[in-house]
């Protein structure tokens, strides 16, 4: 159990202001489920000292990254898009449950779960890569800790008290379905992670163009 909470917004290797990062998430626009659970969080949130909140619409769970946007050409972007629908044609949608939330070291988060089904879809993205670029070229990560971010925090500070007062007004579990992994363009000059889509992948879907 942590002990201490730290500021996330420090600037991993690497990156730095005006540059952008290529990665697959899960994101939420028009979640119904999301834009619930996040509004009834709203109150705890907005109790913790500390904290930046993470806006309805930037709500995200994040699966595996490609590279920096100034590094990937469209070249070998669009092949990789191609090889992860291959990969997911027979990937169908799930259901998911989130919450109740948690302390994290950087975080106040939302565990979801079946963590087991959401590592094997991270795994069909990253042999995509793997497809495209082979083995030694995509990115190193932790094994995957799915979870949704309600805040990040941006000081340091014992973890205990906090930990007491969202075990006090934390709520429930939510669940949802995945149906769609979307690949984005993400930075975070803003202390807050923002984005543009670059495509959206439906889970079980044909490959366009395949045969019938």
């Amino acid at each position: 159990m942590i002990k201490e909470v730290r500021d996330h917004w420090y600037w991993r290797p690497n990156w730095r202001p005006g540059r952008s990062f290529y990665t697959w998430h899960v994101v939420f626009p028009n979640d119904a489920v999301l834009t619930d659970v996040h509004a009834a969080y709203r109150r705890l949130v907005d109790s913790l000292p500390g904290i930046t909140p993470v806006p309805v619409q930037w709500l995200h769970l994040t699966l595996q990254g490609i590279g920096f946007a100034d590094k990937v050409p469209q070249s070998d972007l669009d092949p990789i898009i191609d090889a992860a629908q291959r990969r997911l044609e027979y990937f169908r949608p799930f259901e998911i449950k989130l919450g109740p939330a948690v302390v994290d070291a950087e975080s106040l988060q939302l565990p979801v779960s079946p963590v087991d089904r959401l590592r094997r879809l991270r795994a069909q993205l990253r042999a995509a890569i793997t497809d495209v670029w082979g083995s030694d070229s995509v990115p190193a990560l932790p094994e995957l800790d799915p979870h949704v971010s309600l805040g990040y925090w941006n000081q340091p500070a014992p973890a205990e008290p906090l930990r007491q007062r969202v075990n006090a007004l934390a709520g429930g579990v939510a669940r949802t379905e995945i149906s769609r992994v979307s690949l984005i363009n993400l930075n975070r000059d803003h202390h807050q992670y923002e984005w543009t889509t670059y495509a959206t992948l439906q889970l079980g879907a044909r490959p366009s163009g395949a045969n019938p």
